[in-house]
């Protein structure tokens, strides 16, 4: 039977970004893949992560920035990108975001590794 997901699961992350999470985890107790809607303030940024997750993020309005080990790769509007698993990246946004993403496996506090933060920063699990 078709399952109803009546509204998201919040997401806490550094650095004021909303994660409305409708599939995943936290919302639908689905491990295996999670599709969040992103809201990303001008000037957001948050720490370098090495996450044990695909990416697929779809930039709807504004832009984002993507850190990673060849340099900074500019994320406008109605673009995309796909992060790997075990890359080490850093996302930020100048003017602010929109933007969708999906997570294989889903998005879990455990899986993304961010640095600096240890066992007791991370997001509470269920």
């Amino acid at each position: 039977m078709p399952e109803l997901i009546p509204g998201p699961a919040l997401i806490p992350v550094p650095g004021g970004k909303v994660i409305e999470e409708y599939i995943g985890h936290a919302s639908s107790g689905d491990d295996a893949v999670s599709v969040a809607h992103m809201l990303a303030p001008a000037g957001w940024e948050e720490p370098a992560q090495e996450p044990e997750f695909d990416e697929y993020t779809i930039v709807l309005e504004g832009s984002i920035d993507v850190e990673h080990d060849e340099g900074v790769t500019h994320v406008r509007s109605g673009q995309a990108i796909v992060t790997r698993a075990h890359e080490r990246i850093r996302y930020t946004t100048a003017e602010g975001a929109r933007y969708i993403a999906v997570c294989l496996p889903a998005f879990h506090g455990e899986l993304v590794h961010r640095e600096g933060e240890d066992e007791h920063d991370r997001e509470p699990v269920d």
